[in-house]
């Protein structure tokens, strides 16, 4: 499929001039190079995005979103803040979800940058993916030298403006609690082993227990969907190992709700018999049953920052605002069981997917 600078080259014009004749810009063109790009245009086939001529003609004016999930509550309110500026500055936002595939993400950059956003924000987590960021990298560039704007969120291995939740004082203040709390044998529900979100948030909690003297050996962590399924299938596999645990930590909250499902079907009482500690502090954090201590990150405030710089005036170097994370107590992480050295193994009962 021809391209337009494939159309530029034929006609032998700028591609900014063969972009004015098809734009039908109202910026002067001679006759003849006019007629000349409209030969090329002939002559190679070349179609036009009309959704593109349309955001061209309108100043750039929508700006695109690439998110791992919308309905994941973690991208919801992160795109509550990224649509409160939007809305204020008349733009439109283009939202695509790539469910954590590297390949649809390359795409979708590509797909936007075709449309002509006036800015791109990747609010997903990075991946440990040499060959995928080296082809991001390039994309987000290529985009970059059209006038184009890019921010991230979370850490991402570009070099541009980002906004960085830090994932890793979270898992700290996760495992100081749960030692303070006096708690061992504690086990984690992770998240992909490819993002760099799983990566910080263990980081830190690994961190925090190695300061008190205590290890996070891989056999206390299973690796699952960042989902309320997953993590109700990660608790399930980690019980099922080490009958023993006193604590979990489920690096986001959706992880877990699954783990108390999973908890509650094995009459296993939160927090008189283990204790439960989430991330990200959702909404829905504060209802479940019983409330869920978790690791509050400002969603709304990371995605009201992250449209802030992509819409806000350029800078010569690249901007990094760092959010902090903050421990919520609620009611799912209690004191050590006193009689968790010498009890006997817990029975392996219930279905984890209740």
């Amino acid at each position: 499929m021809a391209t337009l600078s494939d159309v530029a080259r034929r006609a032998g014009v700028s591609p900014a001039t063969a972009s004015r004749v098809i734009n039908g810009s109202s910026k002067p063109v001679t006759d003849e190079l006019r007629e000349r790009v409209l030969a090329a245009v002939a002559e190679l086939q070349y179609v036009p995005n009309a959704h593109a001529q349309l955001l061209a003609r309108s100043h750039r004016s929508a700006v695109g979103v690439i998110v791992h999930d919308v309905s994941d509550p973690y991208f919801a309110e992160i795109t509550r803040g990224l649509q409160r500026i939007a809305t204020d500055q008349g733009r439109l936002l283009m939202i695509c979800n790539s469910y954590r595939d590297p390949d649809r993400e390359l795409e979708y950059v590509e797909l936007l940058r075709g449309h002509q956003v006036a800015a791109l924000i990747l609010a997903g987590s990075g991946y440990h993916d040499e060959a995928f960021t080296r082809q991001l990298n390039e994309k987000l560039a290529a985009y970059g030298a059209t006038g184009g704007r890019v921010a991230v969120i979370g850490r991402h291995e570009h070099s541009g403006d980002a906004v960085m939740p830090d994932n890793r004082a979270g898992g700290y203040l996760a495992g100081r609690e749960l030692c303070g709390l006096g708690h061992r044998a504690i086990g984690v529900v992770a998240g992909p082993r490819i993002l760099t979100t799983t990566t910080d948030r263990l980081a830190g909690l690994r961190q925090a227990l190695g300061e008190q003297g205590r290890e996070l050996p891989e056999r206390r962590i299973r690796y699952a969907e960042f989902d309320r399924d997953g993590g109700a299938e990660a608790t399930a596999r980690l019980l099922d190992a080490d009958p023993e645990l006193t604590a979990i930590v489920a690096l986001n909250d959706s992880m877990a709700i699954g783990a108390l499902a999973t908890l509650r079907a094995r009459s296993l009482a939160v927090p008189q018999q283990i204790s439960v500690v989430g991330f990200d502090d959702m909404p829905i954090a504060r209802d479940v049953t019983p409330a869920l201590t978790t690791v509050r990150l400002p969603l709304v405030e990371m995605g009201v920052r992250a449209m802030s710089l992509v819409l806000g005036a350029e800078t010569p170097t690249p901007r990094v605002e760092v959010l902090p994370a903050e421990l919520v107590r609620r009611d799912t992480a209690g004191p050590v069981p006193r009689a968790a050295a010498g009890s006997a193994p817990r029975a392996r009962r219930g279905d984890p997917s209740s």
